[in-house]
């Protein structure tokens, strides 16, 4: 965000008008706004406000049957197609467990909450949008010609907020875990001697945590036994390898706010430009590779043996995107893509340096 005086809500609505075919991230950014406030500039015209109650939004969300899940970041699009079942509600952490949309969400990042409706020709096209305090986007969810409008149209009447003013309050925003911090001096043998004790990859964050290190940081501190650098193309390698074998793959892409996982086969690997798409039945992975930084292959002791995920990163830090075989709790790491990882063409260890 620049120093510019921001448009007000009739010049965002104005420019929205002129620039139909922007992307609505992409329209924010020209005009020096975040995208919670360009939608809701539109309050009273296609968009209502509505609370974001997240328990509340995924107990309602299943009777809406059919939906497309929408979860980013700056450089990757993570779309499933499913319905919101197993939910799991919580104030901390909520989870839906189904087994195409597959959510691990942090409710308190969720600041702000829009229903919208846009025409497309004879048609209106409707979402539900969610975004944090500093208006950037944790969570969509679009509806598709299964879905119920009548338990989606009783969902947003439950949800509705009292405020409909076409301005939202932004903060700025706030750290992320995922980005090193500075002058912070890990001791190596520690790290080693934790990471070695692992006996569930859920316990990797929770270690970081104690260590306050970044993510990035103990990958690059660890040792090749642990980590190792691969070239930036592995993950399109990755793809290509996983679609032609037909490994089963877990695919991870979050937020702040919520993290998305797809759990299958990938088969229609479509590169255009920086972009790598997936574009299958009912998942769509959209994902910039000039933005790749450093990708990494670790592998993290678990009581079921070892597992391996390939890890990319960008510039500041950032993961961008993870991958593991497809596995469940209980479960060994699949053969198969355990050596697919590890026949990813490596990088010398200074290249990390």
């Amino acid at each position: 965000m620049d120093q510019r005086v921001k448009p007000a809500p009739h010049e965002i609505r104005r420019a929205r008008t002129e620039n139909p075919k922007t992307r609505e991230s992409d329209l924010a950014a020209q005009l020096g706004v975040s995208e919670a406030e360009l939608v809701a500039a539109h309050c009273g015209d296609g968009v209502l406000r509505i609370e974001p109650r997240v328990n509340d939004l995924l107990t309602g969300l299943e009777a809406v049957g059919e939906v497309m899940a929408l979860t980013r970041n700056e450089s990757a699009v993570h779309e499933k197609i499913g319905i919101y079942d197993k939910v799991v509600t919580g104030n901390h952490n909520a989870m839906v467990l189904g087994e195409q949309i597959d959510l691990r969400i942090f409710p308190k990042i969720w600041s702000h909450g829009f229903a919208v409706e846009k025409r497309d020709g004879e048609d209106i096209r409707r979402s539900l949008q969610f975004f944090d305090a500093a208006g950037e986007a944790v969570h969509k969810v679009h509806l598709r010609p299964a879905s119920s409008l009548y338990a989606y149209q009783k969902l947003v009447a439950t949800l509705e907020s009292p405020n409909q003013e076409p301005s939202v309050d932004i903060v700025a925003a706030g750290s992320d875990d995922e980005v090193e911090t500075a002058g912070v001096s890990a001791n190596l043998d520690d790290l080693r001697d934790r990471w070695s004790r692992l006996t569930d990859v859920h316990q990797f964050f929770g270690m970081l945590k104690t260590m306050k290190l970044g993510r990035r940081q103990a990958v690059r501190m660890v040792g090749q036994d642990y980590a190792w650098l691969v070239a930036n193309d592995a993950v399109s390698a990755m793809f290509d390898q996983a679609a032609e074998a037909a490994v089963p793959i877990m695919c991870f892409v979050g937020n702040r706010g919520c993290i998305q996982i797809h759990s299958g086969p990938v088969k229609s690997i479509k590169p255009m430009g920086p972009w790598i798409n997936v574009l299958d039945e009912t998942f769509h992975l959209h994902l910039r590779t000039d933005h790749i930084h450093e990708v990494w292959a670790v592998r993290k002791p678990t009581k079921d043996g070892h597992v391996t995920s390939l890890e990319a990163y960008a510039a500041d830090g950032k993961m961008i995107i993870q991958f593991f075989g497809k596995r469940h709790e209980g479960e060994g790491e699949r053969g198969d893509w355990r050596s697919l990882a590890e026949t990813l063409p490596r990088l010398p260890s200074t290249t990390a340096a």
